[in-house]
């Protein structure tokens, strides 16, 4: 990726509330909410990976039919597996392949090139790249 891209404030954000500290819920409700249009992103790629956060977090509680992240934190390997079987999918392919198709069905590579003025394919280029980092921090908070 040309600009480096990091989203640990919200992985931390993620982390807090899954470690106890429910005062931030809304804090995370309002972030994802910005995140779906885009949030206050600085070029085209933190756009795409604050609409992946935005897909990822959804899809976690999708997934897991929980919206609580202290309690899906608490899920264990067995729970896991049942939810793999249950969603046909491990969660980490299953959160990629909701960013993708997410982005292919509602036309963002087009709108994320007219707002960036940036080739399209400069923007697929990333599609799936920045699909595994997003789902990896992801997963990396909730183990």
């Amino acid at each position: 990726m040309s600009d480096q891209i990091e989203f640990s404030s919200f992985y931390r954000l993620l982390n807090s509330i899954k470690e106890g500290d429910s005062e931030k819920i809304s804090l995370l409700e309002k972030k994802v909410d910005e995140f779906k249009n885009g949030g206050d992103s600085k070029s085209f790629l933190e756009e795409l990976g604050n609409l992946y956060l935005f897909i990822g977090i959804t899809e976690l509680y999708n997934y897991t039919n929980e919206k609580d992240l202290q309690s899906i934190g608490k899920i264990n390997k067995d729970e896991w597996e049942n939810l793999s079987l249950k969603n046909e999918e491990d969660l980490p392919i299953f959160l990629a392949n909701k960013m993708i198709d997410y982005v292919k069905k509602n036309k963002k590579v087009k709108e994320i090139s007219k707002k960036w003025n940036i080739r399209e394919g400069e923007i697929r280029k990333h599609i799936t790249q920045m699909a595994r980092y997003i789902t990896e921090g992801i997963i990396d908070v909730i183990e």
